[in-house]
């Protein structure tokens, strides 16, 4: 694993632990579903559902594969493995990726509008400057839009444990992991 995904899965795993407890647990998932779909003020409420259960299954997925000791949380140890072992999470991070994009593409013109990346992205719990270059990184369009396929592509490159160099670096600049 390079030291950029070791970074990458440390701040993940902080924003997760939405009650910040120091593990991951039902409740964290919860509540970050609901400070996701608050922002997106736009969607609809199929694309909300889709987010929610994205987060959902998000959960049991990390449950169901890395509690090894049974109590119903993850650690920080268990919840490396999940990057040391993409294979076993690839498809439930790309049904996160797409949910969380399309909360972004409410119009469903496959394009992404830098305000509302913005809000989901600090919704989940990113420095907006950090954000900000990621969505450049994402090399917007005239209009300041990203496309969909790129976000997506971009949510799975962050899981990836032999990805450098990647736009997602962005969000680890200058935030303490």
């Amino acid at each position: 694993m390079t030291t950029e995904a070791t970074r990458r899965v440390a701040l993940v795993f902080s924003l997760f632990d939405a009650n910040a407890n120091g593990v991951l647990e039902s409740d964290d998932f919860d509540l970050m579903a609901d400070r996701v779909v608050h922002e997106a003020h736009a969607s609809d409420q199929a694309a909300k559902d889709a987010m929610r259960a994205a987060f959902r299954r998000y959960w049991t997925t990390l449950l169901t594969e890395l509690d090894a000791n049974g109590d119903g949380e993850i650690s920080f140890e268990e919840f490396t493995a999940c990057v040391l072992s993409p294979e076993r999470f690839d498809e439930t991070i790309g049904v996160f990726a797409e949910a969380l994009a399309a909360l972004g593409d409410p119009d469903g013109d496959g394009l992404i509008e830098r305000p509302l990346f913005m809000a989901l992205m600090t919704a989940i719990g990113f420095e907006p400057a950090n954000i900000d270059a990621l969505f450049d990184a994402f090399e917007p369009t005239d209009g300041d839009r990203i496309r969909v396929e790129t976000w997506v592509a971009g949510i799975k490159d962050y899981y990836a444990p032999g990805k450098a160099g990647i736009p997602g670096n962005h969000l680890v600049v200058g935030t303490p992991v």
